[in-house]
Parts: structure tokens; C-alpha cells; sequence
């Protein structure tokens, strides 16, 4: 182990003039060293700085010069920040990647690392080719933005386009650090003034159309020529890539599931594990040229979830951890089961079921991306969202372990020219306890391309078929496992415009489970227990809290709210003092598509000696049956008068199309 020296603040020139702020952990010793990047538009001075003390010091002391970057427009780098992997957030990676090879204590090799956003734009810069990266590790990322991201999923729309479009415009309203930016307020206007609409420039693609296979790695994977350790948590929205990468990359490529949110596993609520040991591990075959076998691995490594008492609060999953030799695995078969009458059979059935639920399906979902917020966010005894749906029962004599992604196919009509249909699986005890497994909604007016989807005509005859989610789960003997249909999915899947009645028709309608079966288990190579940790020096200004709740108003609207004060601290390297708080509210009538509506007011406050600036955001989406109707305002103070700096209004109206 050696020791670090660390930089709170450098510069990063880019070959146009602009500048990129970077933090650094430099091993102690002789180099040149091999490098690791985290490049994200979330503040190293303040907002990264706790998890990145976690992370960086413990790979530089395994002696990696390790840098933080802030994206361009965010934190303290120069310039304006355009939009999430944009085409000027990819070129600054890829010059910032030639910067640190040129650098006279790099060896040249470079190696990325990232949850969510830095897992998606390693992924991303790797597809480019950059000479210096020779290895990634991506977490919670995707592979196709349209399919697998915060925006839509399955050709619906996401509640979360509004609620990240929210977030980031309120992470995006921060200001420089004065210290490190001498010109930090007329920036700070500037960067107020001109931020993005995001939710409306997302919203105006409701198709997988060129802006978003932009940054879709999933267009053409032999273009990843690095080896690429895949991780992901089975509790986190990103579930899916660690199978695509492995199953579609030429380059050595590894997948890893655990347990885990969206967390860095050594940070997880859900069941920590030693997250360090594998990025360094990693890192220390592909850019140190160890030969520790890496590359012999299992291709597929995953805990495989059991039946627990689901809540809405974090708390450690049952389960056990299995390996797959290769993926796709030998010991996975499609087993076809059929709908009908309630069960699901072995032999086709047949008849029709109707498929008309309320909107109040879907109180039980948690929130699309578990780790984002403090408590409260996990999905919860499905019981009463089953009672709502169309369900159709597997009782279980013996042991079912499912592992990887069902299939459901559908034969139907509908009295709509647009609707959507949302698919379940369920661990159900035999007490009635309901476990979802995986889920995946999907609109039916694409029931042939995300690209050129079409108006339903009502009465006419439809099929579809689409994959869930990726899911290792084992059910005992004595459970059942549940399909659950529903035409509605709130507050995760905005609704349709107008009810639904979705008619199938059960002689054409078929599930593929992905059963696996061994006879022998191999060694996994299990994450162990989390090591110890460095931790950031803090004082607690005001302890962190969270609280949920779900009411229904005199007019039966239903009302899901979420207040998390994520507190404040005084950062001793620097002496920034920082907090922030978020309220979300969703609101819908379970007869009335058109009522839904989502809410969020984020505040944010700095404080260091005299200096002080508070911002709060607000954010709205609303519809109608033709329209989405965005609104935005912003309010900037400054000082203990707290004067005001900036106050505006955005309002967008985006046509819904099929959605």
C-alpha cells in the first residue's frame, strides 16, 4: 500500500482554451503510474466528494493517479454544460484522456470508472476508441439509451424523464467555488440563464431515433475494444447491460450482479460487498499487465435472490451468490408457459381476458432508481397491485431458479389507439406475500418498431413480444410464481391518455421463463465483505432525513410524497459548508389519465466565511389528452439579506404523440 499525496484543485486545458477542474490522488513513489478517470458533471469539491474519498484514495493507494473531472459547465470547469453524453461532453473526455497520457507521471494507460453517468460515458469514450483507455468499469449503465435509461422503457414514458430532468437542472444551477473561480458569480448567471430544458428536449424524442442511438454502444458493440467489468445490483433501474456487454463484446468482458441499489457496492444499504478488490483487480490485469486471471473469471457472476419481506426501506436481500462459466449459459432453457383462467399451464388455453386496471396500479412500485435518495424508494409487497391486475398463478412442487430475462408474447385488440401494457413477475409466499421479481412496461403502439410505431385501431387484432428485465431469483417449493398484468403502472409509467381495454386473446399468448437447472455448482469468486474504507473529514451541520408517505384527497386523487434533506456539512479541506433538501409529489386519479401530475422543489445552500447563495428549483409536469405541459422556475439569493440574483420561468408544451 502506498501513500497519496491529493490535489483539491488542477486544471485540465482543453485544446479550444477551456478549462476542466479535476481533483487528484497521487501515489507517493517512483512512476510514471497507470491512471483511473471519473468524469461526471456532479461537483468533486462538494457533491462527489464523500463517495470519491471512498473510492480514489483506496485505488491510489494501490497505486493507480487517480482524477475526478468535472464535465464542462459543471462544478468549476469552464463553458456551458449542453445535455447528459452529449457530443462536446464525449470530444472534452476524449481530450482529457490525451492529457493524462501526455502527463509526465502517466504511463500512458488509462482506465475509466463509473456508476450511472460515468458508467454510461466509459462505455461511451471506449466505443470511440481513444488511444489511452485500455480498460473500463462501468456500473449501472446501459447499452441503448432509448431502451434502458431514466426517459423510457419499453417505448413508455418514464415518470423520471420529468423527475432527472428535475434534478439536474437543480444540480446544475449550483455555482462555481469562489475559491477556485475568481470569476465565479458572473459564471454562475451565465450558466442560470442558459441551461437546458432537458425534460423538453428528451420528451420531443419519443422514439429511438438518432438522438438517441447517439451514445447507444448497443449500435455496433465490436467498436469496444477494451475489456469492460460490467456491474449492476438487482434493487437498481439498470439490470440489463452487464448480459449485453458479455453476450455482444468481442473484447474481454465480465458481468457482475449483486444485491445492491444504486450504490457503489462498498456503500450499498441492501448488502455492502467488497467493490475495491474488483475495480483493483480489474485495473491491475488490463492496465498493469498482471497476471492475476481476470480474464478466467466466470462470465456471469450474480447473487441470486430469494423470497424476503418486501418493504419500501432498505434492508440486506436473502440469497446466495452463483457463477455462469459463459454467458449465454448451457444451464439456462426457455420454458414456455401459457395464460389461462388464472394459471399459468403447460399447454396452451384458451379465451380472452380483459386487461383494464386502475391507475392506482402501481402504489407498491417504489421509485424507478433505488439509491438515488436516502430511504424509502424499494418496491413493496405487491398484494394490493396484484389485487388490482390480471393475474395468472405458477404453484410450485418443486424448487424454480430463474435467471436472466422472460419473454412475454401477446395477442390482443384494444378500444384505444394508444395503450400500454405492464408486465410482473412475482415471488408469491403461502401467505400471500408478494415479491416482484422484474417487471417491464410496454407501449402497444410499437408493437412493431420503437423507431415507427403506429396508432392502434381499435378492434383490430395486434401481437407483440418483449423482454423483461434481467432477474436471478429462486423460488421455493410451496410458492407461486405470478404473472401480473396491468394497463397502468404509476408512478413509474406515465399513463396513456385515455383508459384502455386490452383484449387478448389467450390461444396466442405464451410467457418464456429462463430457467436455469445445474447439476453442480462452480466457484463464483463472490465479492467478500467490505474493507475498510477511507471517509471524508465533516463536520454535521444537520443530520440527513427522509420520510414517504401515500394518502388519497376527498376528490380521490391519490398522492404519493417524498421529503429527503439530504443535510448539511463543512467540508474541513476546504471549508465549504453545503446542504440540500428535495420534495417530490405524485399526483393521479386512478379513473383519470390525464390528472397525472409530478412535482419536485430542490433547495440547495453554500456557505464559506461571508460568502452564502441559496438556490431553489421547482419543477411541473402535467397533461392532457393531446399535450405535456412543462414548467420550470428558479430562484437564486445570495448573502444573509439573501438578494436576489436571478429569478425565471421555462414553460414547454410537447405534443404527445403515441405515448
Amino acid at each position: 500500500m502506498q501513500r497519496i499525496a491529493v490535489t483539491d484543485n488542477f486544471w485540465i486545458d482543453l485544446p479550444d482554451g477551456r478549462r476542466l477542474a479535476a481533483h487528484m490522488w497521487m501515489p507517493q513513489g517512483k512512476g510514471p503510474f497507470p491512471c483511473i478517470l471519473e468524469y461526471l458533471p456532479y461537483r468533486k469539491g462538494d457533491g462527489t466528494a464523500a463517495r470519491d474519498a471512498t473510492t480514489h484514495a483506496v485505488f491510489a493507494e494501490a497505486g493507480y493517479a487517480c482524477l475526478r473531472v468535472d464535465i464542462a459547465g459543471t462544478g468549476d470547469s469552464d463553458g456551458l454544460f449542453d445535455d447528459e453524453y452529449s457530443e462536446q461532453e464525449l470530444r472534452d473526455g476524449e481530450a482529457v484522456l490525451a492529457w493524462i497520457a501526455a502527463q509526465d507521471w502517466s504511463d500512458g494507460k488509462v482506465g475509466m470508472i463509473g456508476i450511472s453517468w460515468g458508467g454510461f460515458n466509459g462505455l461511451q469514450l471506449a466505443h470511440r476508441q481513444p488511444q489511452a483507455l485500455k480498460a473500463v468499469v462501468s456500473i449501472a449503465s446501459t447499452t441503448d439509451r432509448y431502451a434502458d435509461d431514466i426517459h423510457f422503457m419499453g417505448g413508455c414514458l418514464l415518470s423520471d424523464n420529468a423527475g432527472w430532468a428535475g434534478t439536474m437542472f437543480a444540480y446544475q444551477s449550483r455555482p462555481p467555488d469562489p475559491a477556485n473561480r475568481p470569476d465565479w458569480r458572473a459564471d454562475w448567471i451565465e450558466r442560470m440563464e442558459k441551461l437546458p430544458f432537458m425534460a423538453a428536449d428528451w420528451l420531443a424524442h419519443p422514439t429511438r431515433d438518432g438522438f438517441w442511438k447517439h451514445g447507444s454502444v448497443c449500435e455496433d458493440y465490436s467498436r469496444i475494444q477494451v475489456p469492460v467489468l460490467a456491474v449492476t445490483g438487482w434493487a437498481d433501474a439498470y439490470v440489463n447491460a452487464p448480459a449485453q456487454l458479455v453476450e455482444n463484446m468481442k473484447a474481454p468482458a465480465k458481468a457482475l450482479l449483486g444485491p445492491w441499489e444504486h450504490r457503489y457496492a462498498h456503500l450499498s444499504k441492501l448488502g455492502a460487498a467488497d467493490m475495491h478488490s474488483e475495480v483493483t483487480g480489474w485495473f491491475d490485469r488490463w492496465l498493469k499487465g498482471e497476471q492475476n486471471g481476470a480474464e478466467d473469471l466466470p462470465d456471469y457472476r450474480a447473487f441470486m435472490q430469494e423470497h424476503f419481506d418486501p418493504t419500501a426501506t432498505n434492508k440486506p436481500r436473502k440469497g446466495r451468490w452463483i457463477a455462469e462459466a459463459s454467458w449465454p449459459s448451457p444451464n439456462v432453457r426457455m420454458r414456455r408457459v401459457y395464460p389461462g383462467a388464472g394459471m399459468l399451464a403447460d399447454q396452451p388455453t384458451t379465451g380472452e381476458m380483459t386487461v383494464a386496471t386502475a391507475l392506482s396500479v402501481g402504489k407498491a412500485s417504489g421509485y424507478f432508481c433505488p439509491g438515488m435518495r436516502i430511504d424509502n424508494e424499494l418496491a413493496g409487497d405487491q398484494q394490493d397491485d396484484d389485487a388490482a391486475s390480471v393475474c395468472f398463478d405458477l404453484p410450485l412442487e418443486a424448487p424454480l431458479e430463474l435467471m436472466g430475462r422472460a419473454e412475454l408474447a401477446l395477442s390482443f385488440t384494444v378500444d384505444q389507439p394508444v395503450a400500454q401494457i405492464v408486465a410482473r413477475l412475482c415471488d408469491v409466499s403461502p401467505d400471500g406475500v408478494s415479491q416482484r421479481i422484474t417487471y417491464r412496461p410496454f407501449n402497444l403502439t410499437h408493437h412493431d418498431s420503437h423507431e415507427t410505431p403506429q396508432a392502434l385501431i381499435p378492434g383490430q387484432r395486434y401481437t407483440a413480444r418483449f423482454a423483461l428485465n434481467a432477474c436471478a431469483h429462486h423460488l421455493r417449493a410451496g410458492h407461486r410464481l405470478r404473472l401480473a398484468l396491468s394497463s397502468s403502472y404509476w408512478p413509474i409509467v406515465w399513463p396513456s391518455p385515455k383508459p384502455a381495454r386490452i383484449t387478448l386473446d389467450l390461444a396466442d399468448c405464451a410467457l418464456d421463463l429462463p430457467v436455469r437447472s445445474v447439476a453442480s455448482e462452480i466457484a463464483t469468486a463472490a465479492p467478500g465483505a467490505p474493507r475498510a474504507f477511507p471517509t471524508i473529514e465533516a463536520d454535521t451541520l444537520r443530520a440527513p432525513s427522509s420520510r414517504a408517505a401515500t394518502t388519497t384527497d376527498p376528490g380521490g386523487q391519490i398522492i404519493q410524497e417524498s421529503f429527503d434533506d439530504f443535510g448539511a456539512t463543512r467540508l474541513a479541506r476546504n471549508g465549504l459548508e453545503a446542504g440540500s433538501q428535495v420534495s417530490t409529489r405524485y399526483t393521479i386519479h386512478p379513473d383519470d389519465g390525464a390528472s397525472a401530475r409530478f412535482d419536485a422543489h430542490w433547495v440547495f445552500t453554500y456557505r464559506r466565511g461571508d460568502w452564502e447563495v441559496e438556490i431553489n428549483t421547482e419543477n411541473t409536469m402535467t397533461c392532457d389528452a393531446e399535450n405535456f405541459y412543462l414548467h420550470r422556475n428558479l430562484r437564486a439569493v445570495e448573502g444573509a439579506t439573501k438578494t436576489e440574483v436571478l429569478t425565471k420561468e421555462w414553460s414547454q408544451t410537447i405534443p404527445r404523440g403515441l405515448l
